[in-house]
């Protein structure tokens, strides 16, 4: 068993802060969709709960905690309320939530990388696992928003990166023998300090080595205005 980082009582309160910033994301994007009530609730589940469920499915820690811990299923509940009811002041202090987003993906990058070892996984698979943990609700979200993942897309600040360098920091802290709660404090440190510096000066990652910047991406075919054929003379 691996040093925690925190008591368990400390660990699972920022647990729940993590997955209700989470939450919060997926909800507002459920709002910008004009989705339900209903799909508010499920896209706040899914961001919120989706890495870690994927990941206690992969390494057979089942039940999942977010089926055994009615904290993880009611805290994502809460934050879609919250935004159902007050989703214009939610947005006024997006910049907040950001902060705190970026400390949940510096804390669940290390949680995942720790728990999958733990369940003897080698440190190639708990990195991966360790990542997905911390950016595989953001992409359940988008999916199911029918939105390209963010974490794929080259116009958005690096989010997969500083969780990779995270969940990598404490693999090879596992290889040596060195992980500590200090050492694994100062990956999640270093992860959030990434992520914070790519949202304030916009580090995205390259695309294709020889793609322009002026080539315009590809759209849709707009659907032909009412009354005007289309090329099939339809």
């Amino acid at each position: 068993m691996v040093h925690q980082l925190f008591s368990p009582s400390v660990q699972h309160t920022l647990d729940l802060v993590g997955i209700f910033v989470f939450a919060i994301s997926g909800a507002l994007l459920a709002v910008r969709k004009n989705f339900d009530v209903f799909g508010i609730a499920v896209l706040a589940e899914v961001t919120a709960l989706g890495g870690g469920l994927f990941r206690d499915l992969v390494i057979g820690a089942v039940p999942p905690a977010a089926f055994t811990d009615l904290g993880y299923f009611l805290t994502p509940l809460l934050a879609a309320l919250l935004v159902f009811f007050l989703h214009p002041e939610v947005e006024r202090i997006q910049a907040g939530v950001n902060v705190f987003d970026a400390a949940g993906l510096g804390l669940f990058c290390v949680a995942g990388t720790t728990k999958a070892y733990d369940h003897g996984l080698g440190l190639t698979a708990s990195a991966a696992l360790g990542l997905a943990t911390a950016v595989g609700g953001g992409v359940l979200r988008d999916v199911l928003a029918n939105e390209v993942p963010s974490l794929l897309r080259w116009d958005r600040d690096l989010y997969a990166v500083p969780a990779i360098v995270g969940a990598t920091m404490v693999a090879l802290c596992l290889r040596y023998g060195v992980l500590t709660p200090l050492a694994s404090g100062l990956a999640a440190v270093t992860a959030f300090a990434l992520r914070l510096l790519a949202m304030r000066y916009h580090w995205r990652a390259p695309r294709a080595w020889h793609r322009r910047s002026t080539v315009r991406e590809e759209q849709p075919p707009s659907a032909p205005a009412p009354g005007v054929p289309d090329r099939a003379g339809r």
